[in-house]
């Protein structure tokens, strides 16, 4: 015998993770029993981050459906705190990030997994399952390479009273790490962030520049009084 210790494998939890964070539709409550079974019989996560992750699935199997949904979206895709895009949290929007996403889809092609239609290599849930197929020690390294975004959601959902942050938890021990609470930088919404100015907004400065910026053309009505205007 060697004095190494074995990586316990979290196949399944990372694939029951995957999808408690995705679009909670009808498909997805209707396999929360199994989802909780899986999570029971593989054991990877602790008694304690269980019984919270277990909450989470009893929000989502008990909620109107159409509250559910729309508190996901809500929670998820108006800001960037939150984002389950992990490039937002590293790159932004920087130039960065376009070949970030090249490299990720083309990992995931080398191992025969293949994104749905629309959906972005950086998404969480699809990382997540990517993760799931990687031999035990190097799914650990690669989640401990997302641990310091993973705390920063998992504060960010903290700060909102979220069961969803229970879902972060879990994926830190899974890591090898704790949950730690990290200052949230205030930020305005997604939406807000990505409107375009108006195009031209009525000749006004905040057409022809972005807001606050200096504004070094003016357009001036002609004036029909001035001498020699015809009548």
């Amino acid at each position: 015998m060697t004095g190494t210790s074995k990586t316990p494998s979290a196949s399944l939890s990372l694939r029951v993770l995957a999808r408690l964070l995705s679009y909670p539709d009808a498909e997805l409550r209707s396999h929360l029993s199994a989802m909780r079974d899986a999570l029971h019989a593989e054991r990877a996560i602790t008694s304690g981050r269980l019984a919270e992750v277990y909450v989470l699935m009893g929000i989502l199997a008990g909620g109107d459906p159409i509250d559910t949904e729309a508190a996901y979206v809500q929670l998820f895709d108006r800001g960037r705190a939150t984002s389950l895009h992990l490039f937002e949290h590293v790159h932004g929007d920087s130039r960065d990030r376009g070949p970030a996403m090249i490299d990720l889809a083309q990992t995931y092609d080398k191992a025969g997994l293949f994104l749905a239609p629309g959906e972005l290599p950086d998404y969480l849930p699809a990382v997540l399952e990517f993760v799931s197929t990687q031999p035990p020690p190097e799914a650990r390294a690669f989640l401990g390479e997302m641990t310091h975004i993973f705390n920063v959601l998992f504060s960010a959902l903290e700060e909102r009273q979220s069961a969803y942050a229970s879902a972060f938890g879990a994926l830190l021990e899974l890591a090898g790490e704790k949950a730690q609470s990290v200052k949230v930088a205030p930020e305005e919404p997604l939406d807000a962030s990505w409107t375009e100015p108006p195009a031209f907004d009525g000749c006004s400065p905040k057409g022809q520049a972005r807001p606050g910026e200096p504004q070094p053309i003016r357009i001036v009505r002609k004036d029909n009084s001035a001498k020699g205007a015809p009548a």
